[in-house]
């Protein structure tokens, strides 16, 4: 029995098969800032690289380079993400009111972006996301502190308050470098009786505690300002 020949396999241009993969991954920007946050909360932003990103999503380091052109803009795209999901508070609330709230919601998101934060802390935050939100935060000041200098000085108090407290609380005490050589509890209780005896109140199950006791005078310094 006679058997025809086998159909020639048809092959395209050098590399379709690389340029079919690519376009099947639906990159996008959304895409890799999601798949950098995941990376950036498991490994730190040390951690961070396009490749891993290329890993993660199934797709050529370099294609990402199509949706974010750099690095920086990758990391200014994080930090943008970490401040869009803030919460903000019912507009319908007092003035006071929003911004408890804000001070709230800018630590809770501190606290979902653990390794993100120290990167926040200190950028800029001179993105289109980034100077809306100053001005938002600095609309709830002036709404209390029409004095335009008073509210500036508030807005930066009250920024000083919250990165330091989230830094601490995300970056800080026991996640902080150590000493070549600490001192043990024996020390501490012998030299520092009055750190010994505080030492309890810095626990993390006294944060909220703390927090909300800084909350409760800085915003009582706000009002007072506002009534001046």
């Amino acid at each position: 029995m006679r058997r025809s020949p086998p159909t020639p396999t048809r092959r395209g241009p050098p590399g379709h098969k690389q340029a079919s993969r690519l376009k099947g991954t639906g990159l996008s920007r959304e895409r890799i800032v999601g798949a950098a946050l995941a990376i950036v909360a498991e490994e730190g932003l040390a951690g961070l690289s396009t490749r891993k990103i290329g890993e993660r999503l199934h797709c050529e380091a370099m294609s990402i380079y199509h949706h974010v052109p750099s690095k920086q803009h990758l990391l200014d795209a994080l930090v943008d993400q970490a401040i869009d999901s803030m919460q903000w508070p019912d507009p319908a609330l007092s003035p006071m009111q929003q911004l408890s709230a804000s001070m709230h919601a800018y630590r809770a998101m501190a606290h979902r972006h653990p390794a993100l934060f120290p990167l926040l802390a200190v950028h800029r935050l001179n993105t289109p996301t980034g100077v809306r939100f100053i001005e938002r935060i600095l609309g709830l000041v002036q709404a209390v502190v029409p004095d335009a200098q008073q509210a500036a000085r508030q807005f930066r108090i009250l920024g000083y308050f919250l990165m330091g407290a989230a830094l601490d609380e995300t970056s800080g005490y026991a996640r902080g470098p150590s000493a070549a050589e600490p001192v043990d509890g024996a020390f501490i209780a012998r030299e520092c009786p009055r750190l010994a005896a505080a030492a309890r109140y810095f626990q993390r199950d006294e944060w909220d505690r703390t927090f909300e006791l800084g909350v409760e005078a800085l915003l009582a310094a706000v009002a007072r300002d506002g009534m001046s």
